[in-house]
Parts: C-alpha cells; structure tokens; sequence
C-alpha cells in the first residue's frame, strides 16, 4: 500500500472529487473541504484540483478519459507525483490512472486508513488498523505486482509475476487470521474490564459523533482526561473511558470512540469491532454534533449510518449540539427550532453541561431507584457504599445521622430501605 508523506515532510497533491448530477453545489464544496481536511491531516499539500461531473463513474477510469489526460496535464504542470481521489476506486481504474499519470493514486478509503495507521497508539488501535489494511490490500496485490513479466509463462506453466503474487496473498491472508485471533483476545479483555464497570453500578456512556465534532474536548472537560485534542480529523482512535461526578452527585463513566465520517469505509468499520463494542455495551449513547456545521444535518446523518450499521441505532441517544459558543443569539435560537430535543453544549467552555446531564438521567434505563435516606452515623460504611456505587445526589449532615438523597443500585436496595424516608419519582 502506498504511504501518504508524514507532517515533516509534505508532498504536494492533487484532489479529485466527483460530482454527481443528483449533488447541490454546497454539498460537492462540502465534500471537497473534508477531502482537503483528509490530506492535510495525513501529510499532504494540495496544491491543484480537478472536479468531475458525470452521469456515471467510468468503468476503466473513474473520471473518463477526458478528464484523466486533464489530470495528466495538471499533474505534468505542477509536477505532481501523488493524487487523492475522494472516492473508493476498483484496483483496476487506480492501476489505469498511474499509469497515465506516472503518479500515485490513494482513493479516500486508501487515505482514511493512512491516517488511522499514523495516529494508532494502543495495542489494539495498531491491530485493527493493520488488519483494516491488508483486507484492503487484498484484492489489490495482482495490482502491485504487474511489473512483473510473464514471458516465461505459457501452457503448463505461471510467470513469476504469479508465482509471487500467490505467495503474497497466502502471507496476507495468514497475517489477517492471525489479526482476528489477536483482536478476539483484545475483545475478551475489553470485555473483563466491562464486567468491572458494571458491578460499579455506574451508567455507562458512549461518546459517538462526527469526527472533530468535539467528543475528546467534552472528555477532557468533563473529566480532565489527558487525551489528545486537535482541530485535524480522526485525531483520537483509542477508545478513553473516564468517571465524571456531574454538580449533583451523579456519577456517569464517559467512553470516547472514534469519529464516524461521511462513506467510512466498511472495512475500517469491521475492523474497529472492539473499539466499537464500547457503544454496544453502553447504557446511553451521547451523539455529539458541531453545531457550526454547515451541513450539520449531513453530518448527523452519516453518524446515524454507521450506528444503524453496528446494530445500534435503537439505543437511547441523547444528541448534543457542540460549539454553540461560536454561535450568534439568534443562530442559537434557529438551531434549537430545528433540533428541539437536542442540548446545546460548548465542551470547551462548560456552557449547557446542566441541561445535558439532565437529559442524560432522562435517557438512561431505569437500573437505579432514587431514595431519601436518613442513615445513622454508626452505618456510615453505608454512605461510603453509596458514593461507591450508587450516586448521590446530595449529603448533608444531621445531628444523629446523614441525610443522603441518592440513586441506589438494586443490589443495595435491601440494605437501605429501613433507612428510607421517603420514595422520590
């Protein structure tokens, strides 16, 4: 697969985009900014353009011949080596474009996966992304080996070539078993740690959005998590799970997945089965959403397809409307008429986190009951208990015992309810 350059060393690209009749022309600039976002995140500079409209991709050449030997043109003209297509492409139109332009051709699942592979740090990160990449590779290997001749090949025998590309796709397809078996054992760990989590009582929710919608921002604000925040797409992969004690009393564990794009590639989706289990697992999912989008529907849209993808879409959700601080009053409350339900965040600043907790509490499966207690001090393990692994809301201290008002978990209910003096609902 080739390599898109790292940031210490750019090269200049050339962007193709496809334009198809049915698109509106926000939509297609639109798509062209997320393409130029992709290539400056991997390491790239564009530095020239080439947009393609036709009724239908062209089978041999994607764009057509036409504007291929344009793409030829600009290539020589700005002495360009590397072109980013914001489309996948079938192994036989990116080979007919390399050799056309004497370039390097990286479609968008291509350029996605460069990206993943630059910024994964766990264990498990890396092996889903190497695995992402060889089940792309796959189908590509005849590509890569064409150089080879086949002119002692002939009735009774195979060329070279082919002898080697068998080697190679038999090496390819050992490594992604040996991937699936390393990723199932990293499942089971994640799982182990789930398990753990549970028995705390604690709700778990799933950070899921947009890529650079905000998700790691809201984390490190919430839990002062030391994660990674920059403005560049798919800045986090790693999932990150913190415990936040919201302003009254309740406890919430805060998991941050990696970002969802428009097309993300399915490869990339089946790959990140165990990042993505953490949405499955979730009590609630959190979709954070830049509210400054300019096609923000678009984007809540493309989130939705991948949640309907993992098979999770019917999860409760609670949407949140991210960087309303960079909104005006009035687009503020134009952005409310179109998403009533939603709680308008800024993660950065702290803005709206009341109302989104609240929401949060509203959403969540009814695993908890809410007691008054009033609990002796000679019981104070069970105050302690509670903090633990119940969530309270309020504690305030009498003469002879603790007031507590907090949301118990079932397995403590036995214990507590002589305490109780009253029921909340």
């Amino acid at each position: 697969m080739y390599d898109v350059p790292r940031h210490d060393a750019p090269e200049s690209a050339c962007l193709v985009g496809f334009d198809l009749p049915a698109n509106i022309i926000a939509d297609q600039n639109v798509s062209f900014a997320e393409l130029t976002a992709l290539a400056l995140t991997a390491g790239a500079r564009p530095v020239a353009e080439l947009i393609c409209k036709r009724a239908a991709i062209h089978p041999a050449y994607f764009i057509g011949k036409g504007k291929a030997e344009e793409l030829v043109k600009l290539c020589h003209d700005h002495d360009l080596h590397l072109v980013l297509v914001d489309h996948d492409l079938a192994p036989g139109q990116a080979r007919n474009l390399e050799q056309m332009t004497n370039a390097k051709i990286i479609d968008r699942t291509g350029l996605i996966l460069q990206i993943f592979a630059q910024r994964a740090r766990s264990r498990a990160g890396k092996l889903q992304v190497e695995l992402a990449q060889l089940e792309y590779l796959l189908p590509r290997l005849t590509h890569l080996w064409s150089h080879f001749s086949r002119q002692y090949g002939g009735l009774g025998t195979r060329g070279p070539g082919e002898t080697q590309l068998e080697v190679d796709r038999r090496r390819v397809q050992l490594r992604i078993r040996r991937l699936h078996e390393q990723l199932e054992s990293v499942r089971k760990q994640h799982a182990v740690q789930r398990i753990r989590r549970q028995r705390a009582d604690i709700p778990l929710v799933a950070l899921v959005g947009y890529t650079n919608a905000g998700k790691s921002t809201l984390l490190h604000t919430l839990t002062d998590a030391d994660v990674l925040i920059e403005d560049k797409l798919f800045a986090t992969l790693d999932p990150t799970s913190r415990i936040c004690q919201c302003p009254t009393g309740e406890r919430f564990i805060f998991t941050d997945t990696v970002g969802f794009i428009r097309n993300l590639p399915h490869g990339l989706v089946a790959a990140f089965k165990a990042t993505l289990e953490e949405t499955e697992r979730a009590d609630v999912l959190l979709h954070i959403a830049d509210g400054t989008a300019i096609d923000l529907a678009s984007q809540i849209a493309a989130v939705n397809v991948v949640l309907r993808e993992i098979g999770v879409d019917q999860k409760p959700t609670v949407l949140a409307l991210n960087k309303v601080d960079k909104l005006s009053h009035h687009e503020r409350r134009e952005l409310h008429d179109a998403y009533p339900e939603a709680a308008m965040i800024s993660a950065q600043y702290g803005y709206g986190f009341n109302d989104l907790f609240g929401k949060l509490r509203a959403r969540l499966p009814a695993t908890m009951t809410r007691l008054q207690l009033r609990i002796p001090f000679q019981k104070s393990l069970l105050v302690s208990r509670l903090y633990e692994h119940g969530e309270v809301v309020t504690a305030q201290y009498a003469e002879d015992a603790v007031l507590v008002d907090a949301y118990v978990p079932e397995h403590m209910l036995a214990d507590l309810r002589r305490y109780r003096a009253k029921e909340l609902k």
